[in-house]
């Protein structure tokens, strides 16, 4: 069933996720053109907010998918975006504009939400690889909307394009509704308490917690200050720096697709840590490079950290989570993931308005460095964990 369902839940992901990631990049663009406001330093403060909600959020969304369902969840994501993408394409002010992030945050979260119910029709192995194409939908996202919005807005005014596109996630609704089953949920409240203290007991899954903190963390340190940084080190074009910045999402895609996606390698136990020091050496080789090929080579190196981690993070994941609270448990990571991506943006302005803009890849390595040092501890929990399931199941 997995292998049939798969491609619906990657397309209704994609789809959805066009928007939600390729459209802020533009919200310089509304902020003036539209809305008047003349502070550029507000650009950053509305990156922030459908993330912070969405953090907030992602925990009890992940409960409710437990409780009711997790397609069911998976449709409540896709509608959120919808009303919120409609909201913020027919805001008439600034104020009304922020709400729009805001309930795109609160109801959104259909990557969570698409994991989760992946989990119930994927195990072991085959979720590796179904967490493995989700980490490529959003990738393929976050590399084709920029280009596909910036031609559409020749046309289309910026905030306008929000409401046309609101039609994405309600095809995805639609795709999911029609093209997946409903998912088993659990017995009752009682089970429901019981499943979410056994999961917030478990230190392996507090470890994974703060594993995926501090790679999302190290990983988001350099976005806003990458493009302008390079064109200041090396005179780039915005199109090479463009090119640089997307460089190592492209090389996930190209070992997605590739044999070497089902590599032994990214099995080991070793696996994440060498994925880590390939991270941060990439971040040593950027900080210190002053030539285009030299940031070059240091984005292929990072290209092939990242995949490595987040390969055996979805290793890991699959194999700590459990049916029953797969919602909580998907929910809990998202949440994870998104308050470092809060704390990088936060501590990279504080950096580099301390120093220049070199210093958040100086912090994205110092914070790699940490991870290293707590991937290199497994807990003993994890075999617990594991042979538990064997019995449930």
């Amino acid at each position: 069933m997995s292998q049939s369902v798969l491609p619906v839940i990657l397309l209704s992901h994609f789809t959805a996720a066009l928007v939600a990631l390729g459209m802020p990049p533009f919200f310089g663009l509304i902020l003036t053109d539209t809305f008047a406001v003349e502070h550029t330093v507000w650009v950053g403060w509305f990156y922030i907010i459908p993330t912070v909600c969405t953090a907030l959020a992602a925990p009890f969304w992940g409960r409710i998918a437990d409780r009711f369902g997790r397609r069911w969840s998976l449709l409540r994501a896709q509608i959120g975006l919808a009303v919120a993408f409609v909201i913020a394409g027919l805001a008439p002010g600034v104020v009304t504009f922020a709400m729009a992030l805001m309930v795109q945050g609160f109801l959104g979260g259909t990557f969570a939400a698409s994991s989760a119910y992946l989990s119930t029709v994927a195990r072991g192995q085959n979720l590796t690889q179904s967490l493995n194409w989700m980490q490529g939908s959003a990738r393929s996202a976050m590399i084709l909307a920029p280009i596909l919005f910036g031609f559409f807005m020749t046309w289309v005014p910026a905030q306008r394009l929000y409401l046309y596109m609101a039609i994405l996630p309600l095809l995805s609704a639609l795709l999911v509704w029609k093209l997946a089953p409903p998912d088993p949920v659990s017995g009752g409240p009682r089970d429901q308490k019981h499943s979410r203290e056994r999961v917030s007991a478990s230190a392996s899954w507090l470890r994974l917690r703060l594993l995926y903190f501090g790679f999302n963390f190290a990983l988001v340190a350099s976005f806003p200050y990458f493009i302008p940084w390079t064109q200041e080190r090396t005179g780039s074009t915005a199109a090479m720096a463009g090119v640089l910045y997307s460089l190592p999402h492209a090389i996930y895609l190209i070992i997605l697709v590739s044999p070497l996606r089902r590599s032994v390698f990214f099995g080991n136990p070793w696996t994440l840590p060498a994925g880590l020091t390939l991270f941060a050496l990439s971040y040593v080789i950027q900080a210190t490079a002053g030539t285009t090929a030299a940031i070059l080579a240091g984005r292929l190196v990072m290209g092939l950290g990242m995949t490595t981690c987040l390969f055996a993070l979805n290793a890991e994941t699959a194999r700590l989570t459990r049916t029953e609270n797969a919602g909580q448990s998907f929910g809990a990571l998202d949440s994870a993931g998104k308050w470092a991506g809060v704390a990088a943006g936060v501590l990279a302005g504080v950096a580099a308005g301390m120093s220049n803009q070199t210093a958040p890849l100086w912090l994205g390595a110092a914070v790699t460095l940490l991870t290293i040092t707590l991937s290199s501890y497994r807990a003993n929990t994890p075999a617990i964990d594991h042979h538990e399931r064997l019995k449930e199941e």
